[in-house]
């Protein structure tokens, strides 16, 4: 009889197992505030919850991918430590990204309804220096300023494509391939992408990018490889990358630049000073609008 009974516990009807399922699966769905933001077409969501950085990248993967949010990046918004920035943003990666922190410094401005210019302070992944904006509203959205250490080393590169030239612009944690070529083929888009794994490899850097710039047109076709969250993406702009371009250009002229830098999602604008052959100011200017904001679920 006890041997009968504890058999027939051990059971679930059919409509019992499922509602167990249902329950089960349940339990690893979490619920995520974010806002979907769009830095010169650089689609960026940021997400306004808190949650375990041990989950970062699993979160990224699913809001990256086209059946979910479909952005090109992943940024995490936190407290900051330091008493002079409101906010830090850390992105799904660790890397630094010049254009989220554009977006981060509008959603504040919106956040705090504020309808004249403001500047601001951001704290942010991939470097350890506070990040200086300014942001100033108009019909489309907000035009940012965004305000960028100097590279620490530009040295030259060699690129297997004819007719170009190269060089790699080193931060404090990233590493820019600036590559000149004319109009970007698909031969020279397979010779990026190489050129981004080996770069990946042999450079200590969260986030290594490929910029192939046509001077023609002062163009560039951003590609931007994130190891940690295993994204390669050919984006829509790239501000870090622009930056990186506007170094490179300031260093090899040896004078202070300002240039517009066309995009595939639009135009960054890039200025150095270089006093005696040394940048002092980088700074790159770009638009963010605000396209969407609420509640996505991810399992975890």
């Amino acid at each position: 009889m006890t041997q009968k009974t504890a058999q027939h516990t051990s059971v679930l009807s059919p409509s019992a197992a499922g509602v167990t399922c249902r329950r089960n699966a349940l339990r690893h769905v979490t619920e995520i505030d974010f806002v979907k933001l769009n830095p010169t077409s650089n689609s960026t969501v940021l997400i306004t919850s808190h949650h375990p950085v041990q989950h970062y990248q699993t979160i990224a993967e699913q809001l990256l991918s086209a059946e979910h949010l479909h952005a090109e990046q992943i940024g995490f918004v936190l407290p900051s430590a330091s008493d002079r920035a409101p906010l830090r943003l850390t992105m799904a990666g660790g890397e630094f990204c010049a254009n989220a922190c554009m977006a981060l410094a509008a959603l504040h401005t919106v956040k705090q309804k504020q309808e004249a210019s403001l500047d601001l302070v951001i704290e942010a992944s991939g470097t350890n220096e506070l990040i200086a904006c300014r942001v100033e509203p108009f019909s489309k959205g907000f035009r940012c300023q965004l305000g960028i250490a100097s590279p620490l080393q530009i040295e030259p590169y060699s690129f297997p494509a004819e007719h170009s030239r190269a060089s790699v612009v080193k931060f404090h944690d990233s590493v820019h391939l600036v590559v000149e070529v004319p109009a970007p083929t698909q031969n020279l888009r397979r010779h990026a992408l190489e050129a981004a794994r080996q770069l990946a490899a042999r450079e200590a850097a969260s986030v290594v990018g490929v910029m192939l710039y046509n001077p023609a047109d002062r163009s560039i076709t951003p590609l931007v490889h994130v190891p940690a969250v295993g994204s390669m993406i050919w984006e829509g702009s790239c501000g870090s990358g622009t930056a990186a371009l506007g170094a490179f250009l300031s260093v090899r002229s040896q004078r202070s630049i300002s240039l517009a830098v066309k995009q595939p999602g639009g135009i960054l604008h890039v200025a150095a000073d270089n006093r005696a052959g040394t940048i002092t100011n980088l700074r790159v200017t770009g638009e963010v609008s605000i396209v969407a904001e609420g509640k996505a679920y991810v399992h975890v």
